[in-house]
């Protein structure tokens, strides 16, 4: 079990929650979410994340994952204005903020 902020996300059983709160993932919003989540605290690639989540060794459009981080925060709750769990670094990657108190740079 992964717990990071007041998300918990079970690899074994493919289930997530915020709070008590059970959150229904498709499969690719699972496994960025796990991508980003296993690393708390670190920035993770696009690059990376095209491996870990659509194992390719490049990635034809950034589109891919803006889409579905979209749908991730959504479905989190994380408003894309000011995020709290998963925020972008410009020319660097995602990271999930081991604190709520982080600020996006």
């Amino acid at each position: 079990m992964l717990a990071v902020q007041d998300v918990r996300l079970d690899p074994g059983s493919r289930r997530v929650w915020r709070g008590e709160r059970e959150i229904r993932l498709s499969r690719k919003e699972f496994q960025l979410l796990h991508a980003l989540m296993a690393r708390p605290g670190d920035i993770v690639t696009r690059g990376e994340l095209m491996a870990d989540v659509w194992q390719t060794s490049f990635y034809t459009n950034s589109k891919t994952i803006d889409v579905h981080l979209g749908w991730l925060r959504r479905k989190l709750g994380d408003d894309p204005r000011s995020p709290t769990l998963i925020t972008t670094h410009r020319g660097r990657g995602l990271r999930f903020e081991s604190s709520a108190d982080t600020v996006a740079s």
